[in-house]
């Protein structure tokens, strides 16, 4: 019987949370899976697109908690993919986009199995959009960072400081913790009136919105208790959003207040 498998990994991007922002090539790849390794997904709904008999199995990293190391999930990738053929290896947002994906793909072709990339939608330009904040606008930003706030060596990336003497919108994942040192960054350049806005749990029923500016931010953080998963997004582009104005409009009259 095992003569007859073939093993295939397919790597789906599951959206940046809103399970109706997985793509339609996603689910169709997720109801043909017998094996699902997925990551702490901001929505286990989308699990339900793969078949009632599919083994699923928990692989996920969140912050401190590493149920697997990355040699470990590769490992389980392909031991399942022999084993069982169909795998589908779910990971949050867009898997190429600070997910290392292409470290398990690379795994899985190493054994001459088939491998195939589905994109997911990146959080890094549709948590933005969700709150009508374009990371382009024609006369404000020509062009966007996108910025990890965890390197693999658990510091800020050096990239931040280069985003901060640029005129684009800078988008960091996973800064939460280093938001101190962000804002000190922008400071060094003058910017402690630039827009900010924090979202987190983005596009989800979860989801909590702080804005102000480089300056004010770590305290609006404190004031609408903001933790991670968030997104920081920082531009001009922040106070152009039409879903963000009344949040913008409170910050300023306080500030004028004060």
């Amino acid at each position: 019987m095992h003569n007859t498998i073939k093993p295939k990994v397919t790597l789906v991007g599951a959206g940046p949370g809103d399970p109706e922002l997985l793509t339609l090539k996603g689910a169709k790849a997720l109801a043909e899976a017998n094996v699902v390794l997925y990551d702490a997904l901001a929505n286990d709904e989308i699990l339900g697109h793969a078949p009632k008999n599919a083994i699923r199995i928990f692989v996920g990293k969140r912050i401190g908690d590493h149920v697997y190391s990355q040699d470990q999930i590769n490992q389980l990738i392909v031991d399942n993919a022999l084993t069982y053929g169909n795998v589908v290896r779910l990971k949050g947002g867009d898997p190429f986009i600070f997910g290392r994906g292409s470290e398990e793909i690379e795994f899985a072709e190493s054994f001459g199995i088939e491998t195939v990339v589905i994109p997911g939608i990146s959080s890094v330009v549709a948590v933005p959009a969700s709150k009508g904040i374009s990371i382009t606008k024609r006369g404000v930003s020509e062009s966007f960072w996108a910025i990890t706030g965890t390197t693999s060596d658990r510091r800020l990336s050096a990239d931040v400081a280069l985003a901060a003497q640029s005129s684009a919108t800078v988008v960091i994942l996973m800064g939460m913790h280093k938001l101190p040192q962000i804002v000190e960054l922008f400071q060094q350049e003058k910017k402690g009136n630039l827009p900010v806005a924090i979202i987190q749990n983005g596009t989800t029923a979860e989801e909590k919105v702080g804005v102000g500016t480089v300056d004010s931010i770590i305290e609006i953080v404190k004031q609408r208790n903001l933790s991670s998963p968030a997104i920081i997004v920082l531009g001009e582009v922040v106070k152009e959003s039409h879903k963000l104005k009344g949040f913008y409009e409170e910050f300023l009259s306080k500030e004028i207040a004060g």
